[in-house]
């Protein structure tokens, strides 16, 4: 039983997944939009959301949380810049469009992208 297992495992360790899922938020705060398979993003948008969700209220102890979940300096202030945007909205601040399967091994591909 998975009672209280949140999250997807990937077919990864931890420490990898980990390190996986920083590095897509940190694509994703820095180009605005990742192409990857499906699994991978709905992942990554809860922890991009997260992140969003945090940077709303700008004070110290905001920015260090979210430099201790990125460990990027670029893209943690980012975070802030695009928190700005969406200081109205309580939510959603991602869009998840998917593109089909992918030819070699049939894995379903999407891009994730910010609202507006």
């Amino acid at each position: 039983m998975r009672h209280l297992k949140k999250g997807k495992k990937l077919g990864r360790t931890a420490s990898h997944r980990k390190a996986l899922l920083r590095n897509q938020a940190i694509s994703m705060f820095l180009n605005g939009r990742i192409k990857s398979t499906v699994p991978k993003l709905k992942e990554t948008r809860k922890l991009v959301e997260k992140l969003i969700n945090i940077a709303k209220t700008d004070n110290q102890s905001t920015r260090r949380l979210v430099f201790s979940y990125l460990n990027h300096k670029e893209a943690s202030q980012k975070v802030f810049e695009i928190a700005k945007n969406f200081k109205d909205r309580n939510g959603g601040f991602t869009r998840l469009i998917r593109l089909g399967f992918r030819k070699g091994d049939g894995a379903e591909e999407g891009v994730l992208e910010f609202v507006e």
